[in-house]
């Protein structure tokens, strides 16, 4: 799983910031690893700096084996806060995609079952 991070101008992308957003990123997607292809994880500072809640925002965007790519975003007031947040939301969000589509795949396994006739009275 390759996971690629990105900040707007107002958000200092250093290396520690990447190294420790990849950690939470791996930590939380771990058991899904072999299903993702890449994780796309844009973060920024929706206040431009100014004090505020919710000011920090952090996109992340999952592309799965086969399926279209699956996007969320949370709003916090740190960008820990904010990663912690879209980390969880991914997460569940992969959890509910491929418990779908193992249903799938579990139903269309089973035989059909063919309408019985009752025996003409």
């Amino acid at each position: 799983m390759q996971i690629q991070v990105n900040t707007d101008h107002n958000i200092e992308g250093h290396e520690a910031l990447a190294a420790h957003v990849s950690g939470l990123v791996e930590s939380a997607l771990g058991r899904a690893s072999e299903h993702i292809t890449r994780v796309e994880v844009h973060l920024s500072d929706e206040s431009a700096g100014k004090s505020g809640p919710d000011g920090k925002r952090c996109a992340m965007e999952a592309r799965l084996h086969g399926r279209p790519p699956i996007a969320v975003s949370h709003q916090a007031a740190t960008v820990h806060q904010a990663v912690n947040g879209a980390a969880e939301k991914l997460t569940r969000s992969i959890d509910s995609t491929l418990g779908a589509l193992r249903d799938q795949k579990r139903h269309g396994a089973e035989p059909a079952m063919r309408a019985v006739e009752s025996p003409e009275e």
